[in-house]
């Protein structure tokens, strides 16, 4: 069984304000970095976008994923269903509804295993995310998180 290990972390400077992901993709012996920065936004979209544009940069269907994330919002949503619940009662007052109808798109093609891991714990992998997350909210090149409801 092919499995893909993905690490991920968000930052927000201001929640909200400037903000970025960070994701890593290991695979085959092979390693991709993914970051973005974003205008007005939060830590939480930030986690959450970390996990489905690294879905979104599979190119093969079926695999298992092991999502590696320091955030527990996004790990015990996943692992614990409730997004499928929220999904049930089609998002009424969630945040980040636009988020997790595309995360919920997206992982159809997958298996997807989520692992919270400490942040800020001296994980190599997490410190990275941590270090491509937080360059991508201070330096840009920034887009505008249109999704994004205060």
């Amino acid at each position: 069984m092919d499995i893909v290990e993905m690490y991920t972390d968000g930052a927000a400077k201001g929640n909200p304000g400037k903000g970025g992901y960070g994701t890593i993709l290991r695979y085959k012996g092979h390693e991709k970095e993914l970051s973005q920065g974003y205008t007005h936004t939060t830590n939480n979209r930030m986690e959450l976008l970390a996990v489905i544009k690294g879905l979104e940069a599979l190119t093969r269907d079926g695999l298992v994923v092991k999502v590696f994330s320091d955030s527990k919002y996004v790990v015990d949503s996943i692992s614990l269903g409730w997004v499928y619940g929220w999904q049930k009662k089609g998002f009424a007052g969630k945040k980040n509804e636009d988020l997790w109808r595309k995360y919920l798109e997206v992982s159809k093609k997958f298996k997807v295993e989520m692992k919270w891991i400490k942040g800020h714990n001296n994980h190599p992998m997490n410190e990275r995310c941590d270090v491509l997350a937080v360059a991508a909210a201070e330096n840009g090149p920034w887009l505008d998180d249109v999704g994004y409801k205060p």
